[in-house]
């Protein structure tokens, strides 16, 4: 009975969203991960150079979860960003319009994420959705736009047929002050939802996606072709890749979500499964999906031939576009994760696809982030500019 009574005593002191602290080595052997934190069901790890946070339960809970376990990069990452909105000349206001802008028209169960981190992180909800759209603010206040682009090679191209794919997200180098924010984020929903992982700075719109059924979603900027309308109205495109990494599990549902997801501005759209890839072209008023035949690659311009484009593309689309694809030829039939990650570190000015503090619009850019992923198998290898590639099997960590 004294037992009893004492562990009733322990639950009430230590609430569900406490931190605890653990040993390094509890619970991670099988991972390759070190356990650092938990917060209820939550796990923080960390994995090299890179934060990793394995949530569960209710969206609610998760988003509490992930505001204790990664209070204090939240907190500073805010502070940097509000400081410099306020340097740039923004009031309170107008970043607050930015914000809701970006998230009033989300499912709720994205919203009750960012509600939990509220309840946990020492901000407010309003600070938490400034923080979700921050970095875009940010890059606008450079007058900078991304770059991106993504391969994905299946069938005679890969040693058993399954599909290997990649993604560079281009940036500035003035992005570089979010280097240190960078979290691997696996949710899983106790809702019967697919488990979904999202890397990017921490709190802010993931743009880089992947389910526990394999699936993958990212995107690429879209504007030199697409134009630079936006429609009112309509959810943030990129801000739905989180709903359709939850409800669909095969390429064929993901298909269907993405071609009748209408877009509020031009984008380049790239999906993968364990069998097969898709890149999609997104105007405001159209949708063409584009798909290949064991190799698939897009840059920052579109390539269906019936859009009929009056100008031509950036030299530096086009170059990285073409070189993805005479890579992959050189390696078809190897190219597993490994030489994937090997094609990715080829530079542009070596006849690859990617930046490494190189200028281009009158100002250095990197690919701020890359990610090569390996759906049949759930394998993940991440990286930041200037960081050691890092691999993670997702598939051990998609667990309710």
């Amino acid at each position: 009975m004294k037992l009893l009574h004492l562990l009733i005593a322990l639950a009430l002191v230590v609430p569900a969203t406490a931190i605890v602290l653990t040993s390094e080595d509890a619970g991670a052997a099988d991972t390759g991960l070190k356990q650092v934190a938990t917060s209820g069901n939550g796990t923080r790890y960390e994995a090299g150079a890179y934060h990793v946070v394995v949530l569960s339960g209710t969206y609610r809970e998760m988003g509490r979860q992930y505001g204790a376990l990664m209070k204090d990069e939240l907190q500073e990452e805010y502070t940097m960003l509000r400081s410099h909105f306020t340097a740039s000349g923004y009031t309170e206001a107008e970043i607050g319009e930015f914000a809701t802008t970006a998230t009033a028209l989300q499912a709720k169960r994205m919203k009750e994420i960012r509600a939990g981190i509220a309840e946990t992180s020492g901000l407010t909800r309003d600070e938490v959705d400034i923080l979700y759209e921050g970095p875009i603010v940010y890059l606008i206040t450079y007058g900078a736009k991304a770059g991106c682009s993504f391969m994905a090679v299946w069938g005679n191209y890969t040693p058993d047929g399954s599909v290997v794919l990649s993604r560079n997200y281009d940036l500035p180098d003035v992005f570089s002050v979010f280097y240190p924010y960078y979290t691997l984020a696996i949710y899983n929903p106790t809702d019967g939802s697919n488990g979904v992982a999202t890397f990017g700075p921490a709190g802010a719109r993931p743009e880089t996606l992947m389910n526990s059924a394999g699936l993958f979603v990212a995107d690429d900027n879209a504007a030199d072709s697409g134009g630079e309308l936006e429609i009112a109205g309509r959810p943030d495109l990129i801000g739905e890749f989180f709903r359709l990494m939850l409800d669909y599990s095969d390429m064929d549902g993901l298909d269907a979500g993405i071609m009748t997801t209408r877009a509020d501005c031009a984008w380049i759209v790239n999906a993968a499964g364990p069998d097969r890839a898709y890149s999609y072209e997104e105007t405001v008023y159209d949708i063409k999906r584009r798909e290949g035949t064991g190799v698939i690659a897009a840059a920052n311009h579109f390539v269906d031939p019936s859009w009929r484009l009056a100008a031509p593309p950036a030299e530096h689309s086009t170059s990285r576009y073409e070189n993805l694809l005479r890579l992959a030829e050189e390696s078809k039939g190897s190219i597993d994760g490994e030489r994937m990650v090997a094609i990715r570190d080829v530079l542009l000015e070596d006849g690859g696809a990617t930046f490494r503090h190189s200028m281009l619009e009158g100002m250095p850019y990197s690919s701020d982030h890359q990610v090569v992923f390996a759906p049949a198998t759930r394998t993940l290898w991440m990286k930041v500019v200037d960081r050691d590639w890092q691999k993670v099997e997702l598939g051990q960590l998609f667990v309710v």
